[in-house]
């Protein structure tokens, strides 16, 4: 498994194709959660050195789709690292873990395995840290750009609140390191719709 060509293979792609209007769903997107995902791996106790390795593939590949579709992108994404990865020494068994974690990040998010579970907290990692409202921003004007949401911040801030309630981290790290932010965040939010 050549880790070091499949990332930089793909994060050329990434920067030459992906849409402009991809404006939360970027390469920065991806540079951020696959840096969230190995900071999570090593606080807890991802030390296999294959594991980490098929992780860090899941992370840069997880948005992969999108060079082809917005709708089932992760099903998409699936579909490009069975055509990218074997040209890079990855196997069947390699590949279909990968997938498993990138179908993993699908909402509502589903994992069966720690390393999926590490990936999905790594994907909305943001929504416990310091910079959500810019990052939010980015994924608000994404929904418009792609005419998935009208321009009334008053029915995003609505949807945010819903996802926030609904959502939880799946590691004892990420809830330790992010859920009580989150929820701040959500009182925010509630706050915003109340005003």
């Amino acid at each position: 498994m050549n880790v070091e060509l499949a990332e930089e293979y793909i994060l050329h792609e990434l920067r030459a194709h992906l849409p402009a209007i991809l404006y939360y769903h970027g390469v920065h997107h991806t540079l951020d959660v696959t840096q969230a995902a190995m900071q999570l791996a090593t606080a807890e106790g991802i030390t296999a050195e294959t594991d980490r390795q098929l992780l860090r593939t899941a992370a840069l590949y997880h948005d992969t789709g999108f060079l082809r579709t917005f709708t089932g992108h992760e099903v998409e994404g699936c579909t490009l690292v069975r055509e990218m990865l074997p040209r890079f020494e990855y196997t069947a068994t390699q590949i279909d873990t990968i997938c498993e974690m990138i179908m993993a990040t699908r909402l509502p998010q589903d994992p069966h395995s720690h390393l999926a579970e590490i990936l999905c907290d790594a994907d909305l990692d943001y929504l416990g840290r310091p910079d959500f409202e810019p990052i939010a921003h980015t994924l608000f004007l994404e929904f418009q750009a792609r005419q998935l949401i009208t321009a009334d911040e008053n029915a995003w801030n609505r949807s945010q609140e819903q996802f926030l309630a609904q959502h939880h981290y799946w590691t004892a790290t990420a809830v330790a390191w992010r859920e009580a932010a989150k929820q701040e965040r959500l009182r925010e939010v509630r706050e915003k719709l109340l005003a």
